[in-house]
């Protein structure tokens, strides 16, 4: 098989028609794709009937007499040769030049963000052995799609605590509920901004705050008009996990962080309009967002499958449990983990009230997802931190500087970034792990695959613990004998595209980091030319160059 970095997704396709067939493998795609895989294997059981049917004319030439076997096996030779001729011309057309172009129109681009599959058998005898792992097949990101097998009823809308946000934030909600029909769902912290209420007691705010809040008079009661129709939650109360359909987030990068957070499991797709200070992750525009989010409603978007990591903390001294559970058992609930954490941070102290919220049979030792970054860093203490990592199991290496970041492709473009690491496509399966100013001149970011654990301890002869955090939130302490593991999460942030992959991702580098901005370079002009010619010739004409005046006058001296 070809392997061509530029090769067009109608050969790949090609290509991993033939895989199927040289491991004998049922077909799972899409119906079109069935139709195909059935009509190439029509055509592949007619050519080895063919074959047959040579072989056997074959064999019975060679029994008859010497003399006539010659002409006979030229007969069927011939016959061979024609049949393999119409065989390969009949195959030929399946896939030729003008089928490829006209497959390749119906894509939405040409080429392909994965390389094409290897090619399984090496040499005459060696091949990739098999086994219960083995990926057959991966789906090009650049047809990632987003598809609705109902209507979406739901939608949760984020916003930034932001009184410029408002104005954006009422007239989406209102245009979702009366013009959409939609049920919308917003945290109960924005029905006690105070800016959206009209009790507020003018009296006991500043002068700024009282000329603010007569602005937003208008804004005020067109949103208490909604404000009966809106379904709310509670952060760290209520569970989301399948009541939302659909994702709306007004302000920068941490509403989508938040949104993540919001959600341990499954995520529903999320729109992000940028209203905030940077808007990498904010593709959308609220200036025209009834035409976009109807685009998005129909179906009309691609999609962005942003990886997450499965972080989880184990104590000294405890026993895991993961082993024994079933896959996906030890996500804890967002509302459970965070009151977990509260647990931990206070020394085990709760509230009565929050006594009989807890699941008693869940232990602090359960899993969150994070979509940027798990940080582990030296806190307050002076010393240097001593951090182990292991890989699979296997000692790779230990880190002896301020900390460590092991961050997604998405998270590549942040924290990772300012600590001198490679910005990573967020369709590239992998895990990043980049050192903090490490007491190191030779110890720089790797990447790794995205399938593989990692494991984070303290160094038995660390002079000190290490602190660990989590998309920035939930800080905890990581202690001598405790261990973190990371993984890539199989629960992704599914990120709506403003226009493609491609496209906005390199325009947040552009836009958000200026991404290889600076002066373009002037062109040579005459002089540089003959200056920077070397030929002995040029510079001694220009030695005895005499330069004139406008009369014509010599100006040398």
């Amino acid at each position: 098989m070809t392997c061509l970095s530029d090769i067009d997704l109608a050969t790949l396709h090609q290509h991993r028609l033939e895989e199927r067939f040289s491991y004998k493998l049922a077909w799972s795609g899409t119906a079109h794709q069935q139709t195909q895989y059935n009509d190439l294997l029509v055509r592949h059981n007619a050519s080895l009937k063919r074959q047959r049917i040579i072989q056997q004319k074959a064999n019975q030439a060679s029994s008859k007499p010497r003399e006539q076997g010659e002409s006979t096996t030229n007969t069927a030779s011939n016959q061979n040769s024609q049949l393999t001729k119409s065989e390969d011309e009949q195959d030929d057309g399946y896939f030729d030049s003008s089928t490829r172009r006209r497959r390749s129109g119906t894509w939405p681009r040409t080429r392909s963000l994965n390389a094409p599959s290897p090619f399984q058998q090496f040499g005459p005898c060696g091949r990739i052995m098999k086994n219960s792992a083995m990926v057959m097949q991966i789906q090009d990101p650049a047809s990632q799609r987003l598809t609705w097998y109902k209507p979406p009823l739901t939608v949760l809308v984020i916003k930034k605590k932001d009184s410029q946000v408002l104005l954006p934030f009422v007239q989406l909600v209102e245009w979702l509920v009366q013009e959409k029909h939609m049920v919308v769902w917003v945290e109960s912290a924005v029905l006690e901004d105070k800016l959206l209420r009209d009790d507020v007691k003018l009296e006991n705010e500043s002068a700024k705050f009282r000329q603010v809040h007569g602005d937003y008079c208008g804004v005020r009661e067109r949103f208490l008009a909604l404000r009966e129709k809106l379904v709310t939650f509670k952060d760290g109360r209520d569970d989301l996990t399948d009541r939302i359909d659909f994702i709306v987030c007004l302000g920068g990068d941490g509403t989508l962080l938040y949104a993540s957070q919001l959600f341990q499991q499954s995520v529903p797709p999320v729109m992000a309009f940028y209203l905030g200070s940077l808007g990498f992750l904010t593709p959308f525009q609220c200036d025209n967002f009834q035409e976009q989010v109807t685009n998005v409603l129909e179906g009309h978007a691609a999609l962005t499958l942003r990886s997450r990591l499965r972080c989880s903390i184990h104590r000294k001294g405890e026993r895991r449990k993961e082993s024994l559970q079933p896959a996906g058992s030890n996500l804890l609930k967002p509302s459970h983990h965070r009151y977990l954490n509260y647990i931990e941070l206070n020394n085990g102290a709760s509230s009565g009230a929050n006594n009989n919220y807890c699941n008693p049979h869940m232990s602090s030792n359960n899993s969150i997802l994070v979509l940027n970054e798990v940080v582990i860093n030296r806190g307050p203490s002076p010393y240097l931190s001593n951090i182990d990592i292991f890989l699979d199991g296997k000692y790779i290496t230990s880190v002896q500087g301020d900390g460590l970041i092991v961050s997604t492709p998405t998270g590549s473009t942040a924290y990772a970034a300012a600590a001198g690491a490679s910005m990573i496509h967020p369709s590239v399966p992998a895990i990043l792990v980049t050192p903090i100013c490490p007491h190191s001149l030779s110890f720089r970011p790797i990447v790794v695959p995205a399938g593989v654990e990692l494991r984070i301890s303290i160094s038995p002869d660390s002079r000190n613990t290490s602190r660990v955090s989590f998309d920035g939130r939930n800080d905890q302490e990581l202690n001598h004998g405790d261990s973190l593991r990371v993984t890539t999460s199989i629960y992704p942030v599914p990120s709506i595209c403003s226009q493609d992959q491609i496209s906005d991702w390199f325009d947040s580098l552009a836009e958000g980091l200026h991404w290889n901005v600076r002066k373009r370079q002037k062109c040579l002009d005459e002089l540089s030319d003959l200056t920077a010619s070397g030929s002995e010739d040029t510079l001694d004409e220009f030695d005895n160059l005499k330069i004139y005046d406008a009369s014509g006058s010599s100006l040398d001296t």
